[in-house]
């Protein structure tokens, strides 16, 4: 029992960070063009409003949703509740919410094996990212082979499957909308003062946490753990982003360790959706050895261009 929660609080950690990448790579161009005092500020009370408002909030909420006879406290508390009532209100929501976890994540990996560009790290994705028109229709059918599947077994799972799906295409459509203001407010520098900067950065964070908080989910459904695990990371990711993310950057293939990761969380979410039962340290070891691997290739890679 203790294992296993401190392996899924590594694993938050870990996957927090590594998938915040590009989240940091943002903040640090934005806060180039800030003055320091602004920057400060940004660092402390930034550090507060990711961890409790963001990363504290969005996944009580969640759970909160998906079961609102607990009420807020009990939501909070659910899974550390002894009441049957409570547990099985907990049991009865959990396929609900991990079926639309899944299918958010398993997009969102394919959207990245599609269409973004980036380091190929595998055999393979050069040939996927030649094809990225197929991302729509290979989406388009694996959305409806899991609604009819969905649809056999509880038409609530079907809905789950339909609101993962529209998370994906609107938080998709921000990440997009921030890349281009990003782009003008580059180009523009003192077109912003400081504070539309850090509110800008605080929604731009909001954004990008969906994924890790989602993701989650795979790892544990206790709200404490879920919180103590990314709070940590948003920290660390918050401490990367004013002092080494150009360091960070150079290890080009981190963010491939962070998606193959989503790929794993979204089929244990999928797979836990449709009752099919996953030992909870697979989350957490799978992550840490996936990010492993791409480190360490990531660092053979450096040492390759400095020879």
């Amino acid at each position: 029992m203790i294992l296993t929660m401190i392996l899924a609080v590594i694993g938050l950690c870990v996957f927090e960070v590594v998938s915040s990448i590009d989240n940091a790579v943002i903040n640090a161009e934005v806060l180039s063009t800030m003055s320091e005092k602004a920057r400060k500020w940004f660092l402390l009370y930034g550090i507060i409003f990711a961890v409790f408002v963001v990363r504290g909030l969005l996944p009580w909420a969640i759970i909160w949703a998906t079961n609102p006879s607990l009420g807020p406290l009990g939501a909070l508390t659910a899974t550390f509740s002894n009441d049957p009532g409570v547990i099985a209100s907990i049991e009865r929501s959990t396929p609900m919410l991990m079926l639309g976890g899944g299918v958010f994540l398993v997009l969102l990996f394919l959207h990245w094996l599609f269409m973004e560009d980036k380091h190929l790290g595998l055999p393979g994705e050069g040939f996927f990212l030649k094809n990225g028109v197929w991302f729509y229709a290979i989406s388009s059918i694996l959305i409806a082979v899991i609604v009819k599947f969905s649809l056999d077994s509880d038409p609530l799972l079907a809905l789950s499957a339909v609101i993962g799906s529209s998370a994906f295409f609107i938080t998709d459509g921000f990440k997009q909308n921030a890349a281009q203001n990003e782009a003008r407010l580059l180009s523009n520098p003192g077109g912003l003062s400081d504070v539309s900067k850090i509110l800008y950065l605080e929604i731009i964070d909001t954004t990008f946490s969906i994924d890790g908080v989602l993701g989650a989910f795979a790892f544990t459904t206790s709200i404490p753990l879920i919180i103590l695990g990314n709070g940590l990371g948003a920290i660390v990711v918050r401490q990367l982003t004013m002092g080494s993310i150009e360091k960070i950057k150079k290890y080009v293939y981190l963010k491939n360790g962070a998606m193959y990761s989503v790929l794993v969380l979204g089929t244990v979410m999928l797979l836990e959706g449709f009752h099919i039962s996953v030992p909870e340290f697979v989350s957490p070891v799978v992550t840490i050895l996936i990010i492993g691997f791409f480190f360490i290739k990531s660092r053979l890679q450096l040492k390759q261009d400095a020879a």
